[in-house]
């Protein structure tokens, strides 16, 4: 069974209650213009919360181009 995938990005996010659901087999990315959003401390708190459920979190990291 495969999980649910979530991105968090500056311009995008699903509900903060998805992310605080989520657990064992979901995703959820975390994209570097994500950390300019307004409400950014409460997706990471809510990421927080999935990851002690069993979610994989990824903070993606900037690359250079």
């Amino acid at each position: 069974m495969t999980g649910a995938l979530h991105v968090i990005d500056d311009a995008n996010a699903p509900a903060l209650g998805d992310i605080r659901a989520a657990g064992d087999g979901d995703l959820i990315y975390i994209r570097p213009a994500a950390t300019t959003r307004k409400d950014f401390p409460k997706y990471w708190e809510a990421a927080g919360v999935a990851l002690a459920k069993g979610a994989q979190v990824v903070v993606m990291r900037r690359e250079e181009n």
